[in-house]
């Protein structure tokens, strides 16, 4: 018998729909498929890091007909959530998603994933620390393609570290299109698109610590 690790059990709230998890999830989703409807190209790229069991991007893509013109890859560093997300994947069709077992916070990790179209960065900001959030924003164009869209989620637990995060952003290039902080939850979803130029992949760089 396997033990559960941290990561995996941190995913048992979306069973509950009305938790404040699967809310923001539902945010995320809907957001996905919007930025899907807003782009007709015959191919589009996604990278999702520290993706757990894919729950976004997977959910999404499952039920749109479309799917197939969507190559994306999710990185995980739990080898329980990959096989998860795996076997998503699988059920759902999606043969153009690429699950890999890696740490998100390696660029080297994203090598041959990006420049992608999209960037989910969904749980990530609230499980490092504040200056790899800020350090990550700074390195986000690297993983974006020309006119690249983002979403990223953050707790604003005191103290509230989404204004100085939006402002990161601003100062990385990026545009914000929509940031979402529900009064009765903590949890807020921002969505940025990066106006400025993309950078060449550093695949030598850290940018978190994620943590495992």
């Amino acid at each position: 018998m396997t033990t559960q690790t941290h990561w995996q059990a941190w995913h048992e709230p979306y069973a509950d729909e009305n938790s404040p998890l699967s809310r923001r999830l539902r945010l995320v989703q809907q957001h996905i498929a919007s930025w899907l409807d807003q782009r007709p190209d015959e191919r589009v790229t996604v990278v999702s890091a520290c993706a757990g069991q894919g729950h976004d991007l997977i959910g999404v893509l499952a039920s749109r007909p479309d799917a197939h013109r969507v190559h994306g890859t999710l990185l995980e560093y739990d080898a329980g959530n990959v096989a998860a997300a795996q076997a998503a994947a699988g059920q759902a069709g999606l043969s153009n998603l690429v699950i890999r077992q890696a740490d998100a916070g390696q660029l080297s990790s994203y090598v041959g994933a990006v420049p992608a179209d999209l960037v989910l960065m969904v749980g990530v900001f609230g499980n490092i620390s504040d200056a790899d959030v800020q350090r990550t924003v700074a390195a986000l164009s690297q993983l974006c393609a020309e006119g690249a869209t983002v979403i990223w989620t953050r707790a604003r637990r005191a103290p509230d570290l989404t204004p100085t995060v939006r402002a990161w952003l601003r100062d990385a290039g990026f545009v914000e299109e929509a940031f979402h902080a529900p009064d009765d939850v903590r949890f807020s979803v921002g969505i940025h698109r990066l106006e400025g130029a993309p950078r060449p992949l550093d695949a030598t760089g850290m940018v978190f610590k994620f943590s495992h």
